[in-house]
């Protein structure tokens, strides 16, 4: 075959290739091709498989050109492309359909082409099975067709007799037959490789979509669930004005607040901050309510309260969490507060004469050791007085320039709304932490817990 008719068959069969790759690029648009690549195919979506694919390969037959008495086509692209994507049954139905329709057309070559086509679905097929489904790639595609094409050609060897008119036809179509074969499945391997990834991306995208919401739903359980864990309003106590406010800085967080009524007419005040955020935060903050409550009713001295809490926080903890913690037990008929302090920020008392002093004493935090020594102080109040407790997220909360709000403008703000009630001293403090903060976002959670001393009612 000389250049000029060579150039001129590859050009027929290139052509031929493009009208089975638009072929395959439709086909590829069904859900019948969506769930055979899935790996979630009905026997309906197989059968379509095997029509299309064969079909196809008899286009590549029928369409095919005569050199010198030696046909030259692209049928083996179908069958190979059904087998490497659908598997042994799809390229080897594929296969069947299209060699006998070769066979039935006879000529010398009709047995070794149409034994090779049923050869090019099964093999395609049976690495579809060893790969368990998943498709080759590109590149092994390729080296696939050529396989297939270089075995076609050794078929014609072996049963085209005689020998010398076998070799003259693989001379004359083995080099246009195995690069066209190879383009058109290096062409749909491609498509195919494109749409596999383009499926894994969504399905990757759906899951991922799927997860954020089942994690938004939890998280919003979560935090119903830890709401119930704060007191649901304040005690109504005669000359006392309480007020408290906790803004997590997720879904859920490690601050809490707590008001415990004890026997003989004694009230604890409790607030506390989680190392740590979110859900296991939450957790422990959970746990470490519980015990202090069940050790609270138990004991009126607030240092073998909070030691007995962080025997069980310590003993039952492995996370390496711990939390900070200040319990005063008031007294509200003497108006003796007695305190603990576990690592926590000191509350600040404002007094009737606009003195300003803080609660504390040595401690630190429940959970990181078993033996902890805790030091107890006390205070008598009196009307006009106040007490603000808070955890770090108000002091620390900070500017776009990194200044934090700091406990000194907290007094500030305290001192300058003093005489409101309770909860406006509460919502003015949190008011000004979100104007110092400006569009910097909170990073912390923020506790606030302002008792106001008044005359009996």
């Amino acid at each position: 075959m000389d250049t000029e008719t060579a150039v001129m068959a590859l050009v027929t069969l290139i052509e031929m290739t493009c009208v089975i790759v638009v072929v395959t690029y439709l086909l590829m648009r069904t859900h019948a091709f969506e769930r055979i690549v899935l790996g979630r195919s009905t026997l309906m979506d197989r059968v379509v498989m095997v029509l299309t694919f064969g079909i196809l390969s008899i286009y590549g037959t029928y369409s095919g050109i005569t050199v010198d008495t030696s046909p030259i086509n692209i049928r083996d692209i179908g069958p190979m492309m059904a087998g490497l994507i659908g598997g042994p049954l799809v390229g080897l139905g594929a296969g069947l359909l299209s060699g006998t329709y070769r066979y039935m057309m006879g000529g010398v070559t009709a047995l070794p082409c149409g034994l090779a086509t049923v050869l090019a679905g099964l093999l395609g097929g049976l690495i579809w099975m060893y790969l368990s489904g998943r498709f080759i790639g590109v590149r092994g595609a390729v080296v696939f067709a050529i396989g297939v094409e270089t075995l076609h050609m050794g078929i014609v060897l072996l049963l085209v007799q005689p020998l010398d008119l076998a070799w003259d036809i693989v001379r004359q179509v083995a080099l246009p037959m195995i690069a066209t074969n190879a383009m058109g499945v290096a062409i749909i391997s491609v498509m195919v490789g494109n749409y596999i990834h383009e499926k894994s991306t969504e399905r990757e995208r759906d899951e991922y979509q799927d997860e954020l919401e089942r994690k938004r739903v939890e998280l919003s359980i979560a935090r119903e669930i830890q709401r119930s864990f704060l007191p649901m309003g304040v005690p109504d106590i005669s000359g006392y004005d309480i007020a408290a406010a906790n803004i997590p800085a997720a879904e859920v967080g490690g601050d809490f607040y707590d008001f415990i009524r004890l026997p003989g007419g004694q009230l604890a005040l409790v607030i506390a901050d989680v190392s740590g955020k979110g859900v296991p935060a939450a957790l422990y903050m959970a746990l470490s309510r519980t015990v202090l409550r069940a050790n609270a009713l138990g004991s009126s001295d607030p240092v073998e309260v909070m030691q007995a809490t962080n025997a069980i926080i310590a003993e039952d903890s492995e996370s390496g969490m711990f939390v900070t913690m200040f319990y005063a037990q008031v007294d509200t008929d003497s108006r003796v507060t007695t305190f603990v302090n576990a690592g926590h920020n000191p509350p600040i008392i404002i007094h009737s004469d606009g003195a300003q002093g803080r609660l504390d004493t040595q401690g630190i935090a429940l959970g990181a050791m078993e033996d902890i020594e805790l030091e107890s102080g006390s205070i008598v109040l009196v009307p006009g007085d106040m007490l603000a407790f808070y955890t770090d997220g108000v002091t620390e909360a900070i500017d776009p320039a990194g200044e934090e709000y700091g406990e000194e403008r907290l007094i500030g703000c305290l001192g300058q709304n003093r005489h409101l009630p309770a909860k406006q001293i509460v919502d003015a403090v949190h008011a000004d932490v979100v104007r110092h903060c400006g569009t910097e976002p909170q990073f912390d959670d923020i506790t606030l817990m302002v008792m106001n001393v008044r005359e009996d009612d």
